[in-house]
Protein backbone atom coordinates (compact mmCIF):
# COMPACT_ATOMS: atom_id res chain seq x y z
CA UNK A 1 0.00 0.00 0.00
CA UNK A 2 1.16 3.26 -1.01
CA UNK A 3 2.55 6.21 1.56
CA UNK A 4 -0.45 8.43 2.21
CA UNK A 5 1.32 11.73 1.33
CA UNK A 6 0.31 14.77 3.34
CA UNK A 7 0.08 17.94 2.19
CA UNK A 8 -1.61 21.64 3.34
CA UNK A 9 -3.71 23.35 0.88
CA UNK A 10 -5.20 26.89 2.25
CA UNK A 11 -6.24 30.06 0.62
CA UNK A 12 -7.48 33.39 1.34
CA UNK A 13 -9.14 36.23 -0.02
CA UNK A 14 -7.46 39.40 -0.84
CA UNK A 15 -7.81 42.75 -2.01
CA UNK A 16 -6.02 43.86 -5.36
CA UNK A 17 -5.26 43.23 -8.85
CA UNK A 18 -3.44 39.80 -10.46
CA UNK A 19 -0.18 41.93 -10.46
CA UNK A 20 -0.46 43.43 -7.33
CA UNK A 21 -1.08 40.44 -5.11
CA UNK A 22 1.48 38.61 -7.46
CA UNK A 23 4.18 40.94 -6.53
CA UNK A 24 3.02 40.20 -2.98
CA UNK A 25 3.61 36.37 -3.06
CA UNK A 26 5.93 35.63 -5.57
CA UNK A 27 9.06 38.43 -5.09
CA UNK A 28 11.31 39.17 -2.43
CA UNK A 29 9.92 42.58 -1.03
CA UNK A 30 6.48 41.25 -1.36
CA UNK A 31 6.96 38.53 0.78
CA UNK A 32 9.29 39.72 3.28
CA UNK A 33 6.45 42.46 4.19
CA UNK A 34 3.81 39.49 5.45
CA UNK A 35 6.12 36.23 6.29
CA UNK A 36 9.99 36.13 6.99
CA UNK A 37 12.29 37.95 4.94
CA UNK A 38 12.82 36.87 1.70
CA UNK A 39 14.82 36.89 -1.44
CA UNK A 40 14.17 35.55 -4.86
CA UNK A 41 15.83 35.88 -8.60
CA UNK A 42 12.81 36.42 -10.26
CA UNK A 43 12.93 33.85 -13.15
CA UNK A 44 12.47 29.89 -13.35
CA UNK A 45 14.89 28.35 -11.72
CA UNK A 46 16.01 31.03 -9.80
CA UNK A 47 17.57 31.49 -6.34
CA UNK A 48 15.56 31.47 -3.35
CA UNK A 49 16.45 32.32 0.50
CA UNK A 50 14.40 32.53 3.52
CA UNK A 51 15.78 33.73 6.85
CA UNK A 52 14.41 32.62 10.15
CA UNK A 53 16.45 34.27 12.17
CA UNK A 54 20.24 35.61 12.35
CA UNK A 55 22.17 32.73 12.26
CA UNK A 56 23.46 30.85 9.60
CA UNK A 57 21.99 27.56 10.09
CA UNK A 58 18.29 30.10 10.07
CA UNK A 59 19.16 31.05 6.26
CA UNK A 60 17.07 28.35 4.37
CA UNK A 61 18.35 28.07 0.44
CA UNK A 62 15.35 27.38 -2.20
CA UNK A 63 14.74 27.35 -6.50
CA UNK A 64 12.05 28.86 -7.96
CA UNK A 65 10.58 25.87 -9.40
CA UNK A 66 7.61 27.46 -11.39
CA UNK A 67 7.73 30.80 -12.53
CA UNK A 68 4.85 31.80 -14.30
CA UNK A 69 3.69 35.62 -13.38
CA UNK A 70 1.01 36.71 -12.31
CA UNK A 71 -0.78 33.21 -11.70
CA UNK A 72 1.57 30.85 -10.69
CA UNK A 73 4.84 30.29 -8.59
CA UNK A 74 6.32 27.36 -6.95
CA UNK A 75 9.07 27.68 -4.04
CA UNK A 76 11.23 23.59 -3.50
CA UNK A 77 14.40 23.46 -2.34
CA UNK A 78 16.23 22.27 -5.94
CA UNK A 79 16.27 19.92 -8.40
CA UNK A 80 16.22 16.31 -6.69
CA UNK A 81 16.31 17.35 -3.42
CA UNK A 82 13.84 16.14 -1.17
CA UNK A 83 12.04 18.21 1.35
CA UNK A 84 9.03 20.77 1.63
CA UNK A 85 7.70 22.64 -1.45
CA UNK A 86 5.27 25.67 -1.86
CA UNK A 87 3.03 25.98 -4.58
CA UNK A 88 1.40 29.63 -4.88
CA UNK A 89 -1.75 30.55 -7.19
CA UNK A 90 -3.38 33.71 -7.83
CA UNK A 91 -7.05 34.03 -9.09
CA UNK A 92 -8.54 36.96 -9.64
CA UNK A 93 -12.62 37.84 -8.56
CA UNK A 94 -13.21 41.15 -9.64
CA UNK A 95 -11.10 43.81 -7.51
CA UNK A 96 -9.55 40.79 -5.48
CA UNK A 97 -8.09 37.43 -5.83
CA UNK A 98 -7.78 34.14 -4.40
CA UNK A 99 -4.60 32.85 -2.99
CA UNK A 100 -3.92 29.42 -2.77
CA UNK A 101 -1.41 27.50 -1.15
CA UNK A 102 -0.23 23.97 -1.59
CA UNK A 103 2.66 23.09 1.01
CA UNK A 104 3.78 19.31 -0.24
CA UNK A 105 6.59 17.12 0.93
CA UNK A 106 5.97 16.21 4.32
CA UNK A 107 7.43 12.93 5.41
CA UNK A 108 5.70 10.44 8.21
CA UNK A 109 6.60 9.90 11.67
CA UNK A 110 6.22 11.95 15.13
CA UNK A 111 8.58 14.64 14.53
CA UNK A 112 6.76 15.45 10.83
CA UNK A 113 3.27 15.46 12.75
CA UNK A 114 4.67 18.06 14.85
CA UNK A 115 5.87 20.19 11.93
CA UNK A 116 3.01 19.65 9.89
CA UNK A 117 0.63 20.46 12.67
CA UNK A 118 2.57 23.62 13.58
CA UNK A 119 2.74 24.64 9.92
CA UNK A 120 -0.80 24.38 9.58
CA UNK A 121 -1.19 26.71 12.40
CA UNK A 122 1.70 29.52 11.12
CA UNK A 123 0.42 29.86 7.60
CA UNK A 124 -3.07 30.56 9.04
CA UNK A 125 -1.44 33.22 10.79
CA UNK A 126 0.43 34.18 7.82
CA UNK A 127 -2.29 34.44 5.24
CA UNK A 128 -3.96 36.39 7.80
CA UNK A 129 -1.42 38.82 7.80
CA UNK A 130 -1.37 39.08 3.72
CA UNK A 131 -5.05 39.45 4.12
CA UNK A 132 -3.65 42.99 5.96
CA UNK A 133 -0.69 43.58 4.33
CA UNK A 134 -3.38 43.62 0.93
CA UNK A 135 -6.46 45.75 2.37
CA UNK A 136 -4.03 48.19 4.25
CA UNK A 137 -0.35 48.36 2.61
CA UNK A 138 -0.55 47.02 -0.66
CA UNK A 139 2.47 47.83 -2.75
CA UNK A 140 4.63 49.17 0.08
CA UNK A 141 7.41 47.54 1.63
CA UNK A 142 7.78 46.58 5.63
CA UNK A 143 10.36 46.40 7.38
CA UNK A 144 9.99 42.64 9.55
CA UNK A 145 11.05 42.01 13.32
CA UNK A 146 10.49 39.00 14.42
CA UNK A 147 12.20 38.13 17.86
CA UNK A 148 11.11 34.84 19.56
CA UNK A 149 11.88 33.20 23.63
CA UNK A 150 11.18 30.17 24.43
CA UNK A 151 10.11 29.06 28.12
CA UNK A 152 9.00 25.74 29.90
CA UNK A 153 5.54 25.01 30.17
CA UNK A 154 1.97 25.18 28.63
CA UNK A 155 0.95 27.71 25.55
CA UNK A 156 -1.56 28.69 28.35
CA UNK A 157 0.70 29.44 31.11
CA UNK A 158 3.25 31.29 28.27
CA UNK A 159 0.34 33.31 27.02
CA UNK A 160 -0.62 34.54 30.50
CA UNK A 161 3.02 34.93 31.53
CA UNK A 162 3.98 36.82 28.09
CA UNK A 163 0.91 39.19 28.09
CA UNK A 164 1.28 39.97 31.79
CA UNK A 165 4.68 41.32 31.16
CA UNK A 166 3.52 43.04 28.32
CA UNK A 167 0.71 44.97 30.78
CA UNK A 168 -1.72 43.63 28.17
CA UNK A 169 -5.31 41.77 28.13
CA UNK A 170 -5.11 38.62 27.53
CA UNK A 171 -8.18 38.19 26.05
CA UNK A 172 -8.74 41.82 23.94
CA UNK A 173 -11.58 41.70 21.67
CA UNK A 174 -11.15 43.32 17.94
CA UNK A 175 -11.68 46.71 17.88
CA UNK A 176 -9.98 47.17 21.07
CA UNK A 177 -6.48 49.64 21.36
CA UNK A 178 -4.07 47.90 23.19
CA UNK A 179 -0.87 49.62 24.22
CA UNK A 180 2.49 47.41 25.72
CA UNK A 181 2.94 48.78 29.01
CA UNK A 182 6.49 47.04 30.27
CA UNK A 183 9.36 48.12 31.50
CA UNK A 184 12.49 47.71 29.09
CA UNK A 185 10.17 47.11 26.12
CA UNK A 186 9.94 49.32 23.33
CA UNK A 187 7.07 51.33 22.43
CA UNK A 188 4.15 49.41 20.87
CA UNK A 189 0.37 49.85 20.51
CA UNK A 190 -2.20 49.47 17.61
CA UNK A 191 -6.01 48.49 17.54
CA UNK A 192 -6.99 44.88 17.64
CA UNK A 193 -8.34 42.99 14.79
CA UNK A 194 -8.66 39.38 15.42
CA UNK A 195 -7.70 37.15 19.21
CA UNK A 196 -7.70 33.44 20.06
CA UNK A 197 -6.73 32.04 23.52
CA UNK A 198 -2.61 32.24 22.14
CA UNK A 199 -2.22 35.27 19.63
CA UNK A 200 -3.39 38.94 19.14
CA UNK A 201 -3.25 40.09 15.79
CA UNK A 202 -2.64 43.91 15.37
CA UNK A 203 -2.81 47.17 13.33
CA UNK A 204 -0.24 49.09 14.82
CA UNK A 205 0.33 53.13 15.00
CA UNK A 206 2.78 53.08 17.71
CA UNK A 207 6.24 52.88 16.93
CA UNK A 208 4.97 53.23 13.10
CA UNK A 209 1.94 51.96 10.80
CA UNK A 210 2.12 48.63 10.11
CA UNK A 211 0.86 45.02 11.16
CA UNK A 212 1.54 42.84 14.66
CA UNK A 213 1.33 39.80 16.00
CA UNK A 214 1.33 38.78 19.91
CA UNK A 215 1.39 34.91 20.01
CA UNK A 216 2.52 31.82 21.83
CA UNK A 217 3.31 28.75 20.03
CA UNK A 218 3.33 24.91 21.55
CA UNK A 219 6.64 22.98 21.75
CA UNK A 220 5.78 19.68 23.55
CA UNK A 221 7.14 20.81 27.12
CA UNK A 222 8.30 24.21 25.78
CA UNK A 223 6.23 27.36 24.45
CA UNK A 224 7.66 30.13 22.05
CA UNK A 225 6.55 33.34 22.89
CA UNK A 226 6.74 36.18 20.13
CA UNK A 227 6.37 39.53 18.81
CA UNK A 228 6.59 40.22 15.58
CA UNK A 229 6.27 43.67 13.84
CA UNK A 230 5.57 44.22 10.44
CA UNK A 231 6.72 48.32 9.85
CA UNK A 232 6.25 50.52 6.90
CA UNK A 233 7.70 53.83 5.51
CA UNK A 234 10.87 55.22 6.63
CA UNK A 235 9.57 55.87 10.50
CA UNK A 236 8.89 52.10 10.62
CA UNK A 237 12.23 50.86 8.90
CA UNK A 238 14.10 53.05 11.76
CA UNK A 239 12.04 51.69 14.18
CA UNK A 240 12.72 48.22 13.05
CA UNK A 241 16.20 48.76 13.10
CA UNK A 242 16.20 50.44 16.82
CA UNK A 243 13.74 48.17 18.48
CA UNK A 244 14.45 44.71 17.42
CA UNK A 245 17.54 43.88 19.55
CA UNK A 246 15.53 45.62 22.13
CA UNK A 247 12.43 43.42 21.55
CA UNK A 248 15.10 40.49 21.59
CA UNK A 249 16.69 41.39 25.40
CA UNK A 250 13.19 42.35 26.43
CA UNK A 251 11.81 39.01 25.73
CA UNK A 252 14.99 37.58 26.91
CA UNK A 253 14.78 39.15 30.25
CA UNK A 254 10.68 38.80 30.50
CA UNK A 255 11.08 34.78 29.71
CA UNK A 256 14.13 33.78 32.09
CA UNK A 257 16.60 34.60 29.69
CA UNK A 258 15.93 32.23 26.50
CA UNK A 259 15.50 34.42 23.33
CA UNK A 260 16.58 34.43 20.01
CA UNK A 261 15.49 37.06 17.59
CA UNK A 262 15.34 38.28 13.60
CA UNK A 263 15.19 41.63 12.04
CA UNK A 264 14.84 42.10 8.39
Amino acid sequence: MAEERRSIELEVEVSGNAEEVWRAVATGPGISSWYVPHTVEERAGGAAMASFGPGPEMQIPGRVAVWEPPRSVCFDGGEGVDGLAFEWTVEPRDDRCVVRLVNTGFGQGGEWDAQYDGMVEGWGLFLFNLKLHMEHFAGQTAAPVLPVGMLAGSRDEAWSVLTDALGIPSAPVAGERIEVNASGAPPLAGTVVDAATWRIALLLDQPAPGTGFITVESYGEHAGASVWLYLYGSDGAEAAERDGPLWQAWLAEALGGRADGSTG
